[in-house]
């Protein structure tokens, strides 16, 4: 069903487009993650955010651990096809692992002053286990 937008898209060398995901009220950005073709069409046909790991090599459905799912209400690509947009209602609050709303929540200061802004929503360690 998806084949004319998967030939559409152009992935990386390493078969992966970026993909950034936006609140669909407010549009906050969120996150910023990786899809490969499976995740892309795992996506639309769910209509539950689908990544990539890079680093575990494997696919992550947003929220499977925190219960913070994402659905999926508008999905685009940019001008030149090497960059995808969701915009997604964010159950449960918070976006980024750290339990922050969105994964940009440090503001980069001109002065050397970086700031966190926006608080904590939950635990990470309360919902992902200590890490090693």
């Amino acid at each position: 069903m998806y084949e004319k937008l998967l030939k559409t898209l152009k992935f990386d060398e390493k078969g992966l487009i970026p993909a950034i995901v936006q609140d669909y009220k407010d549009n906050t950005v969120l996150m910023v993650a990786y899809m490969n073709k499976e995740a892309v069409k795992m996506t639309l046909t769910t209509k539950k955010s689908t990544f990539w790991s890079r680093s575990r090599q494997s696919f992550w459905v947003k929220g499977e651990s925190s219960g913070n799912v994402q659905r999926v209400k508008e999905f685009y690509y940019d001008c030149d096809a090497d960059c995808i947009l969701i915009k997604v209602i964010q159950v449960g609050g918070a976006a980024c692992h750290t339990g922050h709303r969105s994964c940009f929540f440090t503001k980069v200061s001109f002065t050397g002053n970086d700031k966190v802004v926006g608080k904590r929503l939950f635990d990470p360690a309360k919902v992902y286990g200590e890490k090693k």
